[in-house]
């Protein structure tokens, strides 16, 4: 799907660098990235708000992939959650600082047993995919001049200094990291817990502590109940575009 965007703008001095958050490291994504073709169904590919067009042109990416497994990126860009876009220029500036890449809390209306969606809330969801597409096909197409194109007093607005608690969790994941990479795992899940516990709204820590505890988990049952315990706030914050 990125890929078919990025065959149609990469003329036009725009890249992509897809960047997946695993402490696994290649093992755990290379089959994901380097894919041939899409392992996604038509049916999840609805729930994500791919539209026909561009879902049809899923390939294996001739962008840049890299696998972050230290979410470095993360901490420095402010990434929790997934899918979330980053848009640079040229010059290394952020044009809008972190934010879902078109995605919508859409999934949450989604029947478990037969990954179907109400037609609304799919078409919905591709909307709001579409809005997004377009808005970086003007920004490509404008640069500053394009009305998506934050100014830096906004950037930094939305940006947020991030609190002491937000630190202290980043610090605390950070030592589970190295504690599972050195082998005491036991020891790391405390602090990945801890993670969490300090920075609730980091779905990046909940979905790699969960993964690495037991392949699948990021996405079972734990993920499921811990969604619908936010009740009416938001998984995905509103993009305001």
């Amino acid at each position: 799907m990125w890929q078919g965007i990025y065959e149609e703008l990469k003329d036009k001095n725009f890249i992509i660098i897809s960047i997946a958050l695993d402490i696994g490291g290649v093992s755990a994504v290379e089959a994901y990235i380097r894919s041939a073709t899409s392992q996604l169904s038509p049916e999840i590919l609805g729930i994500m708000g791919w539209e026909e067009t561009l879902s049809n042109k899923a390939a294996m990416p001739a962008y840049p992939c890299l696998i972050d497994e230290k979410h470095t990126v993360a901490e420095l860009y402010n990434i929790v959650n997934v899918p979330t876009a980053v848009w640079i220029d040229e010059s290394g500036r952020i044009v809008r600082p972190a934010e879902p890449a078109g995605a919508t809390d859409g999934f949450r209306k989604m029947d478990r047993a037969t990954r179907q969606l109400p037609a609304e809330v799919a078409a919905a969801g591709t909307r709001a995919r579409r809005r997004y597409v377009d808005a970086i096909r003007d920004w490509v197409e404008k640069g500053d001049a394009s009305v998506y194109a934050l100014s830096p007093d906004e950037i930094r607005r939305r940006g947020q200094v991030r609190a002491e608690h937000e630190i202290l969790a980043a610090a605390n994941f950070r030592l589970g990291q190295h504690l599972y990479q050195q082998g005491h795992r036991q020891t790391a899940k405390y602090y990945f817990a801890e993670a969490i516990r300090l920075h609730p709204e980091n779905w990046s820590f909940k979905r790699q502590s969960w993964e690495l505890e037991e392949l699948g988990k990021a996405f079972g049952p734990d993920f499921w109940a811990t969604v619908d315990a936010l009740g009416e706030k938001p998984y995905y914050p509103p993009i305001d575009l």
